[in-house]
């Protein structure tokens, strides 16, 4: 009997120790609030990684199966590479940005409307570099608004001129704006979309002529950043701090820093930076294993930058640019495209241009899908396949000629088309 009792035990013991092996990686938070219609974006910790562990693919699914990984048959969607921003974080954690298209909101939406769960999943899978077992971690998906049950995210921000101090009008059109020196530059300011509720803090600094510039990790939000690397964003000349509350309405336009506080004495390239601090967000703070990282103001991608060229030589460029018309020719107005063929988009050349911008946005609610800039020998430009995600909505495209001082010497009128539903 005693040997039958210490067998039992030991076989407990082993089956224990198994499962624990089996799914050692945890994440927080394990379920959130995503919206509806439209783009979320939520701070995850995968933590309890072994050394030799590295994550995979992340999948959306609408079922899971016993050991987390997606029932076949069910996937939503993918993670894009582009959205990729995983990060190792202490010695056996791993911070990942789950952005979440609209597309698989969507799709998860439909599902749910043939009478399977509103809830889904995202699932993202780790390899072992030594041959181990794959291993599957699921978060929880609920579809809900994007009001304040939603973790606080910012899903897109355009920063803009919007005119001179003292004026209600936007002088010209530029990506670059050309300041004579000791003039202040333009007012200006930030056009924000988000989720969630809470507090927007942050502050705006100038990159000044000399500075190294910033990179791709520099330009992200604080909160997107793993807890330890947060210190690390190089910091340029301060001009203003902020901090707002933002109500559950999704849009705000912030408005930039005071104009006479931007630098304007020294000649050469300016860069203005929206820098946003991470805050308190109950909604999608995430457990690290040893405490709890705040999360409020995630994003998936990094802040724009704002440029302004101060030129002791520098004439009022409002004054001597007037915008005409470019032509558009592929392709044409209200144009049904089908989702199987390559979408190529064509205009007229300009001889005096240094550059053109190509600009595809939604038309009911002005969101900038993509935005490229390409050399003067270019007039035409192949979509890349992720444009496709935004099949059976209405789209339009213009394209601006930039001069080599960056002003936009001249620009097309709005042009819509729209991508059939495969």
């Amino acid at each position: 009997m005693r040997f039958v009792a210490l067998s039992a035990l030991l076989t407990s013991a082993f089956t224990l120790l198994f499962s624990f092996n089996a799914q050692a990686v945890n994440v927080s938070p394990r379920g959130v609030n995503v919206r509806t219609f439209g783009p979320t974006t939520v701070f995850l910790t995968f933590f309890g990684l072994d050394a030799d562990q590295r994550p995979a693919e992340a999948l959306w699914c609408g079922a899971i199966n016993a050991d987390q990984s997606c029932v076949p048959g069910t996937i939503f969607g993918r993670l894009p590479v582009r959205s990729n921003l995983a990060r190792r974080s202490g010695r056996n954690n791993l911070t990942d940005i789950m952005t979440i298209p609209a597309s698989v909101a969507r799709r998860a939406y439909q599902d749910a409307l043939r009478g399977n769960s509103s809830e889904f999943f995202y699932v993202r899978r780790f390899v072992s570099r030594t041959g181990g077992p794959d291993e599957f971690v699921a978060v929880t998906c609920r579809l809900a608004g994007g009001g304040a049950r939603v973790p606080l995210a910012l899903t897109q921000v355009r920063l803009e001129f919007v005119g001179r101090a003292g004026s209600s009008q936007t002088p010209f059109n530029s990506i670059i704006q050309v300041v004579p020196q000791g003039q202040e530059p333009p007012m200006l300011q930030a056009n924000i979309r988000y989720n969630g509720s809470g507090r927007l803090k942050g502050r705006w600094e100038v990159v000044l002529p000399g500075d190294p510039p910033p990179t791709s990790q520099d330009l992200l939000t604080e909160a997107t950043l793993p807890i330890e690397q947060r210190g690390l964003q190089r910091r340029y000349t301060l001009v203003e701090p902020f901090e707002h509350f933002l109500p559950p309405t999704g849009e705000v336009t912030l408005p930039g820093p005071d104009p006479t506080r931007l630098p304007q004495q020294t000649a050469g390239l300016h860069l203005i930076l929206l820098r946003i601090e991470a805050t308190d967000d109950r909604e999608g703070n995430s457990f690290t294993g040893v405490g709890t990282v705040n999360s409020g103001g995630v994003a998936g991608f990094p802040m724009p930058v704002l440029r302004y060229y101060v030129s002791p030589n520098a004439t009022s460029v409002a004054a001597t640019t007037t915008l005409k018309t470019l032509g558009l020719l592929q392709p044409a107005a209200n144009a049904q495209l089908t989702p199987t063929q390559p979408i190529t988009f064509r205009w007229q050349n300009v001889p005096n241009a240094t550059a053109f911008k190509l600009e595809i946005a939604e038309v009911n609610n002005d969101l900038l899908l993509l935005s490229a800039i390409l050399n003067r020998e270019t007039t035409s430009y192949l979509a890349p396949p992720w444009l496709q995600e935004n099949a059976g909505k209405m789209l339009q495209w213009r394209v601006l000629a930039i001069a080599e001082t960056g002003t936009v010497i001249l620009q097309s009128d709005w042009r819509k088309f729209q991508l059939q539903p495969r």
